[in-house]
């Protein structure tokens, strides 16, 4: 019987693996350590699996620093000794998995033991298809740098030669400064960036605050966050006339990282990957490069462990919920009919919430057992 090692420099040819589209994610079964698991596929994070540390995959080994949009911290490691996607083994020398505490079904509204990060498919020619939902792992011999792109349709890109197992690819603010954002399917959203970012390209003044702020969920916990219109940038070669960019209102916590391009803009286009040839293909097929506004109530809420029952955390000030005078600690009964009873993860409860702008919502809520109901206009919460 042929090795794990021996069978992967063996798979030669095309080898196709299927994954799912969940709303802002990529979901994959992955065998690991001979477990069948399911995995949100992160290109943002550098190392192979972070797994629910109720699964057992062997005795653990060691640590690993991890870091997001937000901070640092510390886990505990598994050594991996097999991987597989399909029929497609992956060579796990070297490889460990990260173990750590979270609901990852809760997080992404679908069955998911957790993340497969960038090592994972970086010693191939991968493919990430969007269009027909796989992976397409490609011969080595398939050289990319061969390809003309028309730079309309295809685009051919350089990495840039900074980051730590990290895809920095060229993106250009409109005054046509330069801003380093990694390639990230695991970034729900279109493009995250910070203040200071903004600031140092001309996007944004140090005096300036913005008028609606809201907040974000990371690894690492929750953070002040906004909205940015953007007109005239070019992000990956692409020409991107107008885009709607979520800012993480702290400083960047690299020198070498200013955010990354996420999932709202990464889904318009079939990417290949060629880490050893540092060259990466884009292949528009929706036409559209920009995104859209969110409408949003201004609510922010999520299920509380404690009082087991989804409770406002926050209210954005001059937002249709503030208007009308929801308030932090309300219960949120239901959404437009729908009753949230039991356990439901926040992004299912952001997207009850939010929706097309100039959409409305009802929502039934309590504040101190007296119960209220109102119906709201979603707004494009924009800063200018």
């Amino acid at each position: 019987m042929l090795s794990l090692i021996a069978l992967a420099v063996a798979q030669s040819g095309t080898v196709e693996v299927p994954f799912k589209l969940a709303e802002n994610a990529i979901i994959v079964d992955a065998a690991v350590n001979g477990r069948s698991l399911s995995f949100m596929f992160d290109t943002g994070f550098s190392g192979a699996f972070v797994v629910d540390h109720n699964i057992s995959l062997g005795k653990e080994t060691g640590t690993m620093r991890l870091r997001d949009f937000v901070g640092e911290f510390d886990a505990k490691t598994v050594k991996l000794t097999s991987v597989k996607l399909g029929s497609k083994v992956i060579d796990p020398a070297e490889m460990e998995a990260v173990m750590q505490p979270a609901d990852y079904s809760f997080s992404y509204d679908t069955h998911c033991d957790g993340i497969m990060g960038f090592e994972v498919i970086k010693k191939n020619v991968t493919e990430i298809n969007f269009e027909k939902s796989k992976f397409i792992f490609h011969p080595k011999t398939l050289d990319i740098n061969s390809r003309t792109p028309d730079n309309k349709r295809t685009f051919l890109l350089k990495m840039l030669p900074i980051g730590h197992n990290a895809i920095k690819l060229d993106v250009r603010a409109p005054n046509g400064k330069q801003l380093l954002l990694s390639l990230d399917t695991g970034n729900a959203f279109y493009t995250t960036t910070h203040r200071d970012v903004l600031e140092r390209v001309g996007l944004w003044t140090k005096d300036s605050k913005p008028k609606f702020v809201k907040q974000s969920f990371v690894a690492s916990g929750a953070v002040d966050s906004w909205t940015k219109k953007v007109e005239g940038a070019k992000i990956y070669g692409v020409d991107v006339p107008l885009s709607y960019w979520d800012i993480i209102d702290l400083p960047s916590g690299s020198a070498e990282s200013d955010g990354t391009v996420g999932f709202g803009f990464l889904k318009n286009f079939n990417i290949i990957i060629d880490y050893d040839r540092r060259r990466v293909w884009l292949e528009n097929f929706t036409g559209k490069v920009g995104n859209d506004p969110e409408g949003s109530t201004g609510v922010t809420a999520a299920f509380d462990e404690r009082q087991n029952r989804v409770r406002v955390f926050r209210v954005i000030p001059n937002s249709p919920a503030a208007r009308a005078g929801i308030q932090m600690g309300d219960s949120v009964l239901s959404v437009n009919g729908q009753e949230l009873g039991g356990r439901i993860g926040y992004r299912e409860v952001g997207a009850l919430l939010d929706g097309p702008v100039g959409t409305k919502v009802t929502i039934n809520f309590s504040r101190n057992g007296q119960l209220m109901r109102m119906e709201l206009d979603r707004e494009a919460m924009v800063n200018e």
